[in-house]
């Protein structure tokens, strides 16, 4: 079979049997099989044999190569600001022959700390296509944490925008590998560091990259498992780790998206529909950071490679968002699950015109299953959706929409067809079977390296392929996996991780803090929210508002308490010494309660 059009009929399903047709296992069997656009090889990466998804792009500079092919078509779009394929395409090959006069080589690292504009894809993808490891740093940061970024990665090239560019103006001196800093839509004339260098001085305004001169491709030899990112994660220990991603692992985001799609038409019993290419253009509102591996690896690359339009906001507002979703007929919308809430239940919904959605999808933080029903009921075309994914597993790792999704709202998915997981008691041992509790491990081609120079971490948490996700979870008999809790001491506010022990530590700087812990406070629309259950110091004295501006002081926003609690004696610990949290976790559900 060459083509999408699976023959159910031919493989003993009909379209008229009930829902599901077929199993995961026959859907992923068809979607694979050899001459099928979704078809797999086994290869040896690291000396261990992987499915990988055969079609899919080697290099991120054949990523690049095949977007360029969508010419005039719209790519990016920032509020006045718009940019095709071509026009971003020549921006890229300006910026990469710029790294290279500057001396920018294989392996070394260009970081990315900016909010989603137009420049960022253009930043990513030059640094890329010179085989630069590309490092995209969270823009939330403060300016100590981004430090760390920098100097731990070793950066030798940084692109900001003027806000990061204030945050690590004092931290630059501390930077000793970093060679250039380029700032984009700076305001002023004048920039305040002889190491800055305003981007627009190689590419002009985004609106006139068109004109740009064509440059060559670099020619600097790639592979497919060349290191190629480092995106940074954090573990019990609060200190953020870089996970040194290759060309590999960012690709396989493309197939596994598509394939996905694919799946629900065999899961029904229908044929899945050949590629049309007369269909209009697809569009997404894009609401999660670049910065994330599902900003950058799940979004951003397959809309590069199948020409879909990313519409960009500079900050999330539900009627914003509305407006550009009427404006730029835009398919696709979500992220995390407060996007989804805020799109149905905004009381201006029914201004505008938002037919053209056709599918809200999200993870990266708990949502709750009555989400699935309120998403069919505003928006009857759409499919809800999710997945999970960690920035270990370079994003998607399950996914879940249709009527999966609407039949087990409780669950992430299955593994897409090139990944396993399985479920592995906390000591280690033998696999649990169907339905036990415990580990969830994963493997497949988009499983990282390890840790950016930390071995013993890597060790720790990559075994024979597998990564260790520190996840409790249960798989059912069908391969549907639902996530329990999280092994590791984090939550998920909104779609960004807040390792507690990292506030906890904070909190402990305080004078009048004897003893600290973060648990979660459940929200609605953010899925959880950090609170702080703290026991003061005897005869000192603080009030909640002094402890929160305190951490602000200190962390990102996101990171700080919405609520203080006051314990009056030493938090309660388990045998080991251990803040039973699970006691504490139900002051703020009686305080929701209440």
């Amino acid at each position: 079979m060459n083509d999408l059009t699976v023959d159910t009929a031919a493989a003993g399903k009909t379209g008229t049997k009930p829902w599901p047709a077929m199993s995961i296992k026959e859907a992923h069997r068809l979607l694979t099989q050899p001459g099928s656009p979704f078809e797999m090889e086994e290869v040896m990466i690291r000396g261990i044999p992987t499915r990988t998804w055969k079609n899919a792009p080697p290099t991120i500079r054949d990523l690049f190569q095949t977007g360029r092919a969508h010419g005039g078509k719209t790519f990016l779009v920032y509020e006045n600001d718009r940019a095709t394929f071509e026009s971003f395409s020549r921006a890229t090959l300006t910026l990469a022959a710029e790294l290279t006069r500057l001396g920018v080589k294989k392996g070394d690292r260009v970081a990315i700390i900016m909010r989603n504009l137009p420049e960022w894809p253009v930043a990513f993808f030059a640094a890329a296509i010179v085989g630069a490891i590309v490092t995209p740093l969270n823009a939330w940061w403060t300016g100590p944490e981004l430090e760390y970024g920098l100097v731990d990665s070793g950066s030798k090239v940084v692109f900001v925008d003027p806000e990061r560019l204030e945050r690590i103006s004092s931290h630059l001196i501390n930077c000793p590998a970093l060679e250039r800093v380029f700032v984009t839509r700076y305001p002023d004339e004048e920039v305040p560091n002889p190491l800055v260098t305003p981007l627009e001085t190689v590419l002009g305004d985004v609106n006139h990259w068109g004109g740009l001169p064509d440059q060559p491709m670099p020619t600097v030899p790639l592979a497919s498992d060349d290191d190629a990112t480092i995106l940074y994660t954090s573990g019990t220990t609060g200190r953020p780790k870089g996970a040194l991603g290759s060309h590999r692992n960012m690709l396989s985001n493309i197939m596994a998206s598509a394939s996905s799609a694919a799946r629900n038409f065999l899961r029904r019993g229908e044929p899945v529909p050949a590629p049309d290419p007369d269909l209009p253009q697809r569009s997404s509102l894009l609401s999660v950071p670049f910065f994330h591996a599902t900003g950058c690896f799940a979004i951003l690359g397959p809309s590069l490679f199948a020409g879909a339009k990313l519409v960009m906001m500079r900050k999330w507002d539900p009627e914003t968002a509305m407006q550009l979703i009427e404006r730029e007929k835009i398919n696709s919308a979500g992220g995390v699950p407060t996007i989804a809430w805020q799109l149905i239940e905004h009381p201006a919904r029914a201004k505008y015109d938002l037919s053209s959605l056709e599918s809200v999808a999200y993870g990266g933080a708990p949502s709750a299953p009555e989400l699935v029903r309120r998403i069919k009921e505003a928006f009857p075309k759409s499919l809800p959706g999710n997945g999970w994914g960690m920035t270990e597993t370079s994003a998607t790792c399950t996914t879940h929409s249709a009527e999966d999704y609407e039949h087990r709202p409780e669950s992430c998915g299955p593994a897409v067809a090139v990944c396993d997981i399985k479920i592995m008691p906390p000591d280690g041992g033998q696999e649990l079977p169907p339905n036990a509790v415990g580990e969830l491990w994963a493997r497949g081609p988009n499983i990282v390296k390890g840790y950016w120079n930390k071995p013993e971490a890597t060790a720790a948490t990559f075994v024979d392929g597998w990564v260790k996700t520190g996840d409790l979870a249960r798989i059912d008999e069908e391969g549907f996996c639902f996530i329990i809790d999280r092994a590791k001491d984090m939550l998920i506010r909104g779609g960004e991780n807040i390792y507690c022990i990292e506030v906890e530590n904070v909190l402990y700087e305080h004078p009048a803090v004897m003893d600290a812990a973060i648990v979660p406070v459940p929200h609605k629309t953010l899925g959880e929210e950090p609170g702080a259950v703290v026991h003061l110091k005897p005869g000192m004295h603080a009030s909640e508002e002094d402890l929160r501006r305190f951490v602000a002081g200190k962390l990102a926003a996101f990171k700080v308490p919405v609520k203080v609690v006051f314990w009056p004696e030493t938090l309660p610990r388990n045998a080991n010494g251990k803040i039973l949290k699970t006691e504490l976790k139900k002051v703020f559900a009686d305080q929701m309660r209440g």
